[in-house]
């Protein structure tokens, strides 16, 4: 099995950026952890701050990955083109949010990707990938 994890913008700070909201855990460390509980799964990584870059990937991956594991940050809530994205790719597609955007500002409670999304995972924190990938893994 083969899952792609896709993270946007501000990403690349985990650990750095807000700890408070975050966490302090750099995606990296979090990867390999998770990369060593699922032996059997390849596990791919890609971060852009781009939003043109996010939407290549996901064309490029969308039709020969067993699932996408998304967290498109900011991007989440302005980006009707990562919406059709989705939409217009055949592997389906679990966005995850690592705070509850929920309990935040007004502007993040809304998602332009969900729709088209086969799920959402929001405010558990990098739990919230490892659910998302356990779950391509029993849907096989």
């Amino acid at each position: 099995m083969k899952i792609l994890i896709i993270n946007g913008p501000n990403l690349n700070l985990l650990g750095t950026r807000e700890p408070e909201i975050y966490g302090a855990q750099s995606f990296e460390t979090f990867l390999e952890i998770l990369r060593t509980s699922m032996p059997e799964v390849e596990l791919e990584y890609f971060q852009s701050n781009h939003e043109g870059e996010l939407l290549d990937k996901l064309h490029e991956a969308g039709f020969s990955v067993d699932g996408i594991v998304f967290n498109a940050g900011a991007f989440t809530h302005s980006s009707i083109a990562l919406a059709d994205a989705i939409a217009a790719i055949s592997t389906p597609v679990i966005e995850v949010h690592i705070s509850n955007v929920h309990r935040r500002e007004p502007f993040r409670h809304h998602s332009f990707l969900s729709a088209n999304c086969a799920g959402s995972i929001v405010g558990l924190g990098l739990e919230g990938y490892r659910l998302a990938a356990e779950w391509f893994v029993r849907k096989g």
